[in-house]
């Protein structure tokens, strides 16, 4: 017996609940397909086993270390690194008491059902983290890491991933994917062109990127060579297993000038000394370019636009990217995207995958866009939102206008390895309750669900991602 309930996530209705639950039992041991995330192709590549605790589940996990932040744990005590290579906490057991010490900051939240499924499925603790179990909690899951079976190919394979797809820089060379290749393994782990650091002229160091980028394209620092270097990279990327690229951006915005106007852009940008909205024309503009490159080679586009990221400057100087201080804004997307929709919107094969973090628009605009644009899949509720009620919202928001098909399936989009079974299982569990919702209200027939939670789970993400 465990702490987690079984019929967490359920609705509360019998009839709803017993149809829940087979709709559930159906697709609940069914493969993973993790076609977005941030885990580390370097795991996977050297196969080394994961050293501690501490540093699995709190020190590299911005959704652990900003609740824990945002009450007044300084991240240093968290052992999160600092920019300047400063003095952090490097006793593991220390940080692993302060997070069990903070443990009921995380009720009712994502993080804790994740973290709680992984301790009891995963390590095989029976009892729910707290001061008085921490201990004993740090040392059982570190007996385990410890062993053969939990090294990062042997968990692979027991959760079931069918595929797992990383995220790369442009500039990355790729050498973890190519030892994975070259080791003879059978998992299927497999990259993402991300070009964010030669595209978005605010990324640190834009400029030395974008002329080391250059080299790709025969040297010269030139839109043409750039353009050249951005068909190489993604040929590469494709050899080494990419069917997806992914950009964040702060915004949706998309442009489609001449190419003689878009080299004069990129010529401006590349002087240092272009204002805002230079800058943005130019995020613009090469998101157009990006479908025009993904209608030629067939790499499927992901947008994640509205996060205005690193917040605080103050914690971007002291810590670099990703610790926990980028927010959500309002994000427009029908106006934003009609440039590159226009051009690509009907083109055969082309498949853009969006996101956002603006609730808002759900049904005011990404489910009528994709409800009627060939190329469009929505992507699942993302970041703040993968959540139960964000699921649950997400679906009752967009599927009477985009139905269940011009959606992406799920994925997990996370850099905590460990959690990518809780995330796919509370899915799971909130897509077998919102069709027993619809059996119950007349909405849909029993006969139906059985195929569409087998679309849900896995269908959609193996269409929509070309998998």
């Amino acid at each position: 017996m465990g702490f987690l309930s079984e019929d967490r996530l359920f609705p509360t209705e019998p009839t709803a609940r017993s149809l829940a639950r087979a709709l559930y039992a159906q697709v609940k041991d069914a493969p993973i397909i993790s076609p977005h995330g941030h885990t580390d192709p370097q795991w996977f590549a050297q196969n080394e086993p994961f050293e501690d605790a501490a540093k699995l589940f709190i020190t590299p996990d911005h959704y652990v270390f900003r609740m824990l932040h945002s009450q007044g744990v300084a991240l240093e005590d968290l052992g999160v690194p600092r920019a300047d290579g400063g003095a952090v906490e490097r006793d593991s057991r220390k940080i692993w008491r302060l997070f069990a010490r903070h443990y009921r900051l995380f009720a009712a939240t994502p993080s804790r059902m994740w973290i709680d499924h992984a301790l009891q499925d995963l390590f095989g603790l029976d009892q729910r983290l707290s001061p008085e179990t921490a201990d004993a909690a740090f040392d059982a899951i570190n007996e385990k890491l410890a062993s053969p079976a939990f090294r990062p190919r042997a968990l692979f394979e027991r959760f079931k991933l069918e595929v797992l797809a990383t995220t790369e820089s442009a500039l990355d060379n790729l050498a973890h994917h190519r030892r994975i290749r070259d080791s003879g393994w059978q998992g299927r782990v497999i990259t993402t062109y991300r070009p964010d650091a030669v595209i978005d002229p605010d990324f640190d160091g834009f400029i030395g990127n974008v002329e080391a980028f250059c080299a790709h394209g025969g040297g010269a620092v030139t839109w043409e060579s750039y353009l050249a270097a951005h068909h190489t990279r993604r040929a590469y990327f494709a050899s080494l297993g990419a069917t997806a690229t992914d950009h964040g951006h702060p915004t949706a915005n998309t442009a489609n000038l001449a190419q003689a106007e878009a080299a004069a852009l990129f010529d401006d940008v590349m002087t240092g000394k272009a204002d805002p909205a230079t800058r943005e024309l130019f995020r613009a503009q090469m998101l157009t370019e990006m479908a025009r490159m993904s209608v030629a080679d067939g790499l499927v586009m992901q947008i994640h636009a509205g996060s205005q990221r690193n917040h605080s400057d103050w914690v971007l100087a002291r810590f670099g990217r990703d610790k926990g201080y980028d927010i959500p804004q309002r994000t427009d997307y029908v106006t934003a995207l009609r440039p590159l929709l226009q051009e690509f919107g009907r083109a055969d094969g082309f498949h853009l995958i969006l996101f956002t973090l603006d609730e808002s628009s759900y049904a005011r605009e990404l489910a009528p866009l994709a409800g009627v644009y060939p190329c469009l899949f929505l992507g699942p509720p993302w970041w703040f939102h993968d959540s139960y009620e964000g699921m649950m919202r997400f679906r009752r928001s967009v599927t009477e206008t985009a139905g269940f098909y011009n959606l992406a399936g799920f994925n997990d989009d996370t850099r905590a390895f460990c959690s990518i079974p809780a995330r796919h299982d509370v899915a799971r569990r909130v897509d077998a309750a919102y069709l027993a919702e619809l059996i119950v209200t007349g909405r849909l027939d029993e006969s139906e669900a059985g195929d569409l939670m087998q679309d849900l789970t896995t269908g959609l993400a193996r269409r929509a991602y070309k998998l």
